[in-house]
């Protein structure tokens, strides 16, 4: 019989875990020394000594220098291309154990069926976090453009997916980018991420070829990690976020709509 600690060591044989990263060095560290395994670290051409401090730090961990921003999607398909097994995209700002790991390796094994999973994402107060959108129409995209969702909150609750049970295991259309495990039947069978998406909507694009593909998107709360949320954001003004996701947001209609 397996001990949890070898329980975990098994599962986590079959599962590269790929984080991408700009400039969070710190916050990289950490979330480094939670974790084993099979790592890849794609830095995004950061000027706060990220890579050396992962090398110097973590001489195991296999790390892609990138010498400028490729952006998100194609960062994690360069580390998607050194996995053998299944993938987890997990961003720098988040706090994920070994047992995260290996229970999500362990559920993408029985499951060849299941595309993407997603975990119960806890924020620093440790309340869940409502993740699980719906994929996006016309309507709610320009209602938070225009930003009527602060007067109006609740008209883009079910696109947000306030009415979900965060404690039961479920399909969904789409999960958070920031824990985002896909089965290596998914990689072998849809592919890597769109490289069109420079940041956002890349994981709600994946999801909807998962479904275009007969398989499903899981959300597992058996899984928990804490999610900071967006420290690699919080160096970018306004106009430039604004602007990635309004350019993400139409490649995504003019791609599926």
């Amino acid at each position: 019989m397996l001990t949890l600690n070898g329980f975990m060591a098994e599962a986590s044989q079959n599962i590269t875990t790929i984080i991408v990263s700009w400039n969070v060095r710190d916050t990289l560290i950490k979330n480094l020394e939670q974790l084993s395994g099979d790592i890849v670290v794609v830095d995004n051409a950061s000027s706060d000594g990220s890579v050396e401090a992962v090398r110097a730090k973590f001489p195991h961990i296999r790390v892609i220098a990138n010498q400028k921003n490729l952006g998100f999607a194609k960062a994690c398909n360069q580390g998607i291309a050194l996995a053998k097994g299944h993938v987890l995209l997990l961003n720098p700002d988040m706090l994920a154990s070994e047992e995260a790991v290996a229970k999500t390796a362990a559920y993408l094994d029985a499951h060849p069926d299941v595309a993407v999973v997603g975990a119960k994402l806890l924020d620093q107060n440790g309340k869940a976090m409502h993740h699980m959108r719906r994929f996006p129409t016309w309507k709610d995209q320009l209602v938070i453009l225009l930003k009527m969702n602060r007067v109006f909150p609740s008209i883009i609750d079910r696109y947000m997916g306030k009415d979900l049970d965060l404690e039961r295991e479920q399909d969904v259309d789409t999960v958070r980018g920031s824990f985002f495990a896909i089965n290596r039947t998914a990689l072998d069978n849809i592919g890597a991420l769109d490289e069109r998406y420079f940041i956002w909507f890349e994981e709600v694009d994946y999801c909807r070829q998962a479904k275009a593909h007969g398989m499903r998107v899981r959300y597992v709360p058996d899984i928990v990690v804490k999610d900071l949320v967006g420290k690699s954001f919080a160096k970018r003004n306004r106009i430039w976020k604004r602007w990635q996701f309004t350019k993400s947001l139409l490649n995504y209609f003019w791609k599926w709509l």
